[in-house]
């Protein structure tokens, strides 16, 4: 099974890193505060995940999921990644991450950014439309009627063929919304955002609303006649 490292163990973090062990796959995890206080959560997710810091996670992983303030991108290492398929879940909050520019105007995307930190990687933007309890609760196996599809971004295809294989294993489909430039089309305050999979019950953890295809790309071109309309 494919080993991924986790820089940053937030909510979503800690989330994937439950879904992988649980699809058998080892997990290294990381955060900004060090190994030493990921215990709980390596005692939690048992033999197949250990603690370690973010160069070490970035070494240790096939592919590397970065799951932290957008503020802090620039901390993520970038040789150990070199090569390396990386996804990217952040999202812009301006009121945590002070006001960045070229977001503010829109020549660039979250994913976009993080590609520029890392030239010789390859970044696909997943898991950040999601609420993480909703990412717990819908992971649904292979063929199952009620599984739910995400949202992948990325410029190279080869990269995109490996998030969906990850994303099969976790309990997801995927739906290819194209290249790193149209991440924005399920960003923060777009229909296609964490709403879409919160369903009548909104935000509470023991909700969630399957979400297919089709009702995926419906609010994704939401968004961009949304824009077009602006």
């Amino acid at each position: 099974m494919t080993t991924i490292g986790l820089i940053g163990a937030g909510n979503i973090g800690s989330t994937v890193a439950r879904l992988a062990v649980r699809a058998g796959h080892d997990v290294v995890v990381s955060n900004s505060r060090g190994p030493e206080t990921l215990s709980d959560l390596v005692a939690e997710l048992g033999e197949h995940a250990r603690a370690a810091t973010a160069t070490e996670a970035a070494e240790a992983g096939d592919v590397v999921v970065v799951t932290i303030p957008l503020k802090n991108y620039r901390e993520v290492p970038v040789e150990p990644l070199r090569g390396k398929v990386v996804i990217d879940t952040n999202n812009y909050y301006p009121e945590r991450d002070g006001h960045i520019a070229e977001l503010d105007d829109e020549s660039t995307t979250t994913a976009e950014m993080l590609q520029a930190h890392l030239p010789e990687s390859q970044v696909v933007k997943t898991f950040n439309n999601i609420y993480f309890e909703h990412l717990l609760r819908l992971a649904r196996p292979s063929g199952d009627p009620e599984r739910s599809v995400l949202a992948i971004a990325g410029d190279d295809a080869a990269a995109k063929r490996t998030v969906t294989e990850v994303l099969d294993s976790l309990g997801y489909d995927a739906h290819d919304a194209g290249p790193l430039s149209e991440g924005w089309r399920f960003q923060r305050d777009t229909a296609a955002y964490a709403d879409l999979y919160a369903g009548e019950r909104g935000f509470d953890p023991e909700g969630g609303r399957r979400v297919d295809e089709a009702f995926l790309v419906q609010q994704l071109d939401a968004a961009k006649r949304y824009r077009d309309m602006a």
